[in-house]
């Protein structure tokens, strides 16, 4: 009887399509890749018009002679790896590394790890996709060339240790630009106006927003200007100019991307992308179940399509039909792709709609099953009706000035009967008014101005950067959690709650590669770089003609950052600070979380100190030196050099002029000074 070998790529897969396929067939796992580039030399032939140069990883021989040994009594091999560019090259990487050479040498790819789907995939094998193979050698030789060609010109300006890369330098370019806008963002005031009304059959009153005058919305700058408005209104006759009723509906979300479920599961369940991908791996890759055994109940991970099979799609529908009732299907429109999705993978569903949380909930550990309700959830919602409104609109006119209420009740919940989030509240503040006309009578009850100052730009977390990332085109799905993993684990940005701040290893860093590499770091570039692979995975743009184009544009900048970029090697800076032990002035040192003192006497003398920063300031509290220090995760602030007994702290460089209008020290907002009291918002230009 013909024997059959099916490689996958982890191991935590073997036992479950091992029991799919029955004794006919051997289940062995490569354990991820298996060749790559050298990690001691480029690996690249320039002169050999870019040609690659892989070797076995180190400690993959036994493994490799194991699966060898497999495949040679095997009649037939069939390489299952993950259904992506990079599961297509590792298939490619296997062939050679295996000498399958001449043997009878399949692919097979299923989207999720399921009886039917396996099966299904020995029906239809094919041969080894090079579009997508030479797509990710593109994807690999582009990131190495740019990690080791500008990796050395940070380590001889910076520290050894650091890094550049394509993604990730961009990635960092984008955080580092907001933090800039956040120091230098001038808050401006302005102030709103509501007024309450009583109307007959009503017990409460109803709030309405003053929405403008005569000549159209206006923008209330001081509380002068509110009080006298305040002022006409309280002499003013109120009555009802317009009524609108009408019904809104409000669209089932679609089904998750990798994107969508690393930023949802970031702002509901508070997971890091890291965490997100790494569970979301266990879900499909299998869990055991009771009555089931071992199967896959989440499709594959890493997808930006959000596209359902037709078996699924019908399967869905069935069940809530079933569950919730006819009137709560929906009517998905065709769903839209995002520019340069793989179509060809699925979004991430469970494998089967009937396993609901509820079902396999003893079988999965907290995590997982918080990942797996929030992914069936939004699933199950995607082929859902809508919700539906009814919405009340009332425009009230006060001598010139224009106010408006804005009501909602929620008349039919449809998919917020399975999925909701914050943003879905169900009825808005003001009751529906049934009987409100233009005849309807009104009492006014109350006046009231208040104070607001516009915000800055958010920090961004995890979830907003995936999101933005995303939009730009920078990056694809498999690599967003690595990209915010490597600048996290370089020291480039530091996470505080959920917000992400760039330290002052990122600010320098971020600097050389602003002004010697603009182009690594353009989201533009990196993005057009991610639309040129995409096109190498179409068929239609050959890999070797990218990196033609692109290398010696990059050698040229690298050779001129050498020559041009001496002044910004950061030297040992001698201080006054004298080592307690040996008697020697201690230098300034560059660690991983930036500066700190140490003694020059290094490895006899290993004394080190915080290093503090003068502002150039006195305390606005005691008088002492404002110093530049860094929280405990390395985000920037100013503070006493007397803490702790001044308590004295600020985000923003004071300055050491008081505010004219209310006395409070002032900041340093851009090419301006600001009251750093929010509810006094004087600024003026530096």
């Amino acid at each position: 009887m013909a024997k059959n070998l099916v490689i996958v790529e982890s191991p935590a897969k073997v036992k479950t399509i091992k029991k799919f396929l029955g004794t006919r067939y051997d289940v062995e796992a490569s354990m991820g890749h298996v060749r790559d580039l050298p990690k001691s030399q480029l690996g690249i032939d320039i002169e050999n018009d870019y040609e690659p140069k892989y070797i076995t990883i180190r400690g993959k021989g036994d493994l490799l002679a194991k699966l060898r040994k497999a495949a040679k009594s095997a009649d037939h091999v069939y390489l299952a790896t993950d259904p992506d560019r990079e599961g297509e090259a590792i298939s490619w990487h296997l062939i050679a590394a295996l000498n399958l050479d001449g043997k009878k040498v399949q692919r097979i790819t299923f989207n999720e790890i399921t009886k039917n789907a396996v099966k299904s995939s020995l029906k239809t094998p094919r041969e080894i996709d090079m579009s997508l193979v030479d797509a990710q050698q593109a994807r690999r030789i582009l990131d190495r060339l740019v990690g080791y060609e500008i990796s050395p010109v940070l380590w001889k300006k910076v520290k050894r240790g650091l890094s550049a890369g394509r993604v990730q330098s961009a990635a960092l370019r984008m955080i580092a630009k907001r933090e800039k806008e956040i120091a230098d963002f001038v808050p401006t005031e302005f102030w709103t106006i509501e007024a309450d009304f009583m109307i007959p059959g009503q017990k409460k009153p109803v709030t309405a927003k003053l929405s403008g005058d005569e000549s159209g919305k206006i923008t209330i700058s001081s509380k002068e200007e509110a009080e006298a408005i305040l002022k006409e209104l309280k002499e003013s006759r109120f009555y009802v100019s317009d009524v609108k009723r009408s019904e809104r509906k409000k669209k089932p979300p679609l089904p998750f991307t990798t994107s969508t479920l690393q930023q949802e599961a970031a702002n509901v369940l508070g997971f890091s992308t890291t965490k997100t991908m790494r569970i979301a791996q266990q879900l499909y890759e299998g869990i055991d179940l009771k009555d089931e055994g071992t199967v896959g109940i989440i499709t594959y991970l890493r997808t930006d399509s959000t596209r359902i099979a037709a078996e699924a799609d019908e399967a869905a529908r069935e069940y809530i039909r079933t569950e919730y009732g006819a009137n709560y299907l929906g009517h998905p429109a065709a769903e839209n792709q995002s520019k340069g999705a793989q179509d060809a993978h699925e979004a991430i569903r469970p494998t089967d709609i009937t396993r609901s949380p509820v079902r396999i909930k003893e079988s999965l550990s907290r995590d997982q099953l918080r990942l797996y309700q929030l992914i069936w959830r939004r699933f199950a919602a995607s082929r859902m009706a809508p919700a539906v409104y009814d919405t009340l609109s009332v425009k009230i006119r006060g001598g010139k000035y224009h106010f408006s209420v804005a009501a909602s009740k929620l008349r039919f919940a449809g998919f917020l009967d399975v999925y909701s989030t914050s943003d879905d509240e169900k009825n808005s503040g003001n009751a529906l008014i049934k009987d409100i006309t233009c005849d309807t009578p009104l009492t006014l009850s109350g006046l009231r101005d208040e104070q607001h100052f516009t915000q800055p730009p958010a920090h961004f977390t995890e979830a907003s950067l995936v999101r933005t990332m995303e939009e730009r085109g920078i990056g694809r799905p498999s690599t967003y959690a690595p990209t915010i993993s490597t600048i996290l684990a370089r020291h480039y940005i530091t996470k505080e709650q959920k917000n992400l701040f760039i330290t002052e290893l990122g600010e320098v860093v971020d600097g050389i590669m602003l002004q010697a590499f603009p182009q690594i770091v353009d989201e533009d570039f990196t993005a057009n770089m991610e639309t040129l692979l995409d096109g190498v995975a179409d068929g239609v743009v050959e890999w070797k003609t990218i990196v033609r184009n692109f290398y010696p544009d990059l050698k040229e900048e690298v050779d001129r950052a050498n020559e041009e970029l001496k002044e910004v090697k950061i030297e040992d800076e001698v201080t006054d600070v004298v080592c307690e032990n040996c008697g020697r002035n201690m230098v300034i040192k560059y660690g991983p979380h930036g500066k700190f003192l140490a003694c020059p006497g290094f490895p006899e003398c290993r004394s080190t100190k915080p290093y503090f920063e003068k502002a150039g300031v006195r305390c606005p509290k005691c008088g002492g030196e404002v110093v530049l220090k860094r929280s405990r995760k390395g985000r920037r602030f100013y503070g006493c050099e007397n803490n702790p007994e001044c308590d004295f702290m600020s985000w923003s460089l004071p300055v050491e002029k008081k505010c004219p209008k209310c006395g409070s020290y002032m900041v340093r907002k851009g090419n301006k000074v600001v009251c750093s009291d929010e509810n006094c918002g004087h600024s003026e230009n530096f």
